[in-house]
């Protein structure tokens, strides 16, 4: 196998835990049971592959604004499939803006306001880390923590979300937000 195809091959997957967290905060509720957001994440990874020679920017943060564009197309196009309604392009162009607003919401999670570009590309990587790290939690922990932190969600309203009560929710959150940190202190040590 081509040394080029391999690079490639392993720049993608690094940031497939990213995609993931991404296609689960934005996919609509009502298709969850149709759609999967691994399946979806293994879709953009192979249609970017596909188009690497495409790829025109020179930074990492250039590359994950357009893998994160290729994640939108495909939620939208996977929409479509199962959508009774006519096609509505301001839905899909608002799909693109919660993209972008949901990876704001993971940078501000970190609380980094770095602009050199050694700190903006320190804060890349930040990234990866904290959406590796969210997928090494239990589902309910993981799931009320992206949706009381990434989605912004109060803690009643997480509790409605997931059918459970607010001390339980309160509960889950603690100890995904202590697993987390136990996560990320371990990335640090490795």
């Amino acid at each position: 196998m081509p040394r080029q195809f391999e690079a490639s091959k392993e720049k993608l997957e690094h940031y497939r835990a990213y995609l993931r967290l991404l296609a689960r905060l934005q996919l609509d509720q009502r298709l969850q049971s149709k759609l999967d957001a691994s399946d979806l994440v293994q879709e953009t990874m192979v249609r970017a592959f596909g188009k690497l020679d495409q790829f025109r920017g020179d930074t990492d943060s250039e590359f994950v604004g357009w893998l994160r564009m290729i994640l939108a197309n495909t939620l939208k196009e996977k929409a479509r499939e199962f959508a009774t309604e006519k096609r509505d392009l301001g839905r899909e162009r608002s799909l693109e803006a919660r993209l972008e607003e949901s990876s704001g919401r993971l940078e501000a999670f970190l609380v980094i306001d770095q602009s050199s570009p050694a700190h903006r590309a320190s804060r890349q990587e930040d990234l990866m880390r904290l959406a590796d790290a969210l997928e090494r939690l239990p589902e309910d922990q993981r799931r009320a923590v992206e949706l009381r932190y990434l989605v912004n969600c109060k803690a009643l309203e997480v509790a409605r979300e997931m059918g459970r009560s607010e001390k339980a929710v309160g509960g889950l959150i603690a100890r995904g937000l202590e697993n987390l940190r136990k996560y990320l202190e371990d990335q640090d040590q490795a």
